[in-house]
């Protein structure tokens, strides 16, 4: 497995292959062949995107988004290691789960169907998305929304810099499907390949206790899964200083699988 030079990078909500950049020339330099596709209706200058929504954009949902990663990952030469974040990190437990890759890294991942949790932060930052009561209407995040959210430990000036250059307009029809459709289950029984879940210490919108909550719901005793809390990180941890800390520890837990 470890001779896998192929890795899949699998961006969240609000967010689009951009924000994937730096660790895309992170790994290129460790030898791998990166890919960053986009969720559907995603692709393109967060820029545009906010002042140009697509249409289609709200029709989104969860099964529609792993099924275009199925289809991206079937047309590789090799499985792939998968590296998602946030929702990209449920999609890659999802992905493991249909033996689309090799191993999978879950940073800050969102929580599958069943797995809760009562702590105010997370119910705070996720109602305005999922509020069944503003119907199929895109999600536009606010700067303070977004600072509360992911960048909680940035100033508002520091937290507008990095919402202008990587945050998109999203489909309240993802986390919402996930509530209901198949696609948002994950079989906790099933053997699977490696997992790797990272979280923040001070993750507001996906709590590290809900992470580490999402790592315990696996059971098969015979698949590697390992567990990592980073001090000090926010959900925006991929985009954080001091990030590389971070992909260094994945790059290391993956040349040691066996």
């Amino acid at each position: 497995m470890t001779k896998t030079k192929t890795i899949v990078f699998v961006h969240g909500l609000f967010m689009n292959p951009t924000s994937w950049e730096p660790w895309i020339k992170y790994f290129e330099a460790k030898g791998y062949n990166c890919y960053a596709p986009a969720f559907p209706y995603h692709e393109g200058n967060p820029s545009n995107l906010r002042k140009d929504i697509n249409p289609l954009l709200p029709k989104v949902k969860i099964s529609d988004v792993i099924k275009s990663y199925v289809s991206f990952i079937d047309s590789l030469p090799e499985k792939p290691i998968i590296i998602g974040h946030s929702i990209g990190g449920f999609t890659t437990q999802k992905l493991i789960e249909l033996d689309k890759g090799v191993a999978g890294i879950c940073i800050d991942s969102a929580p599958p169907a069943g797995i809760n949790t009562f702590k105010w932060s997370f119910w705070k930052a996720n109602f305005p998305v999922i509020n069944p009561f503003k119907g199929n209407s895109v999600f536009i995040p606010s700067v303070k929304w977004y600072q509360y959210a992911f960048c909680n430990t940035m100033t508002i000036e520091e937290t507008q810099i990095e919402y202008d250059k990587f945050v998109v307009p999203e489909s309240r029809s993802i986390p919402r499907s996930m509530l209901k459709d198949a696609y948002g289950k994950i079989n906790f029984k099933k053997p699977h390949q490696p997992l790797l879940f990272i979280a923040g210490e001070k993750d507001n919108i996906i709590p590290s206790s809900l992470n580490i909550k999402n790592f315990n719901a696996y059971k098969d005793k015979n698949s590697i899964k390992q567990f990592k809390e980073f001090a000090g990180r926010t959900h925006y941890i991929c985009g954080q200083k001091k990030w590389e800390e971070v992909a260094d520890y994945i790059n290391s837990w993956v040349a040691n699988l066996k």
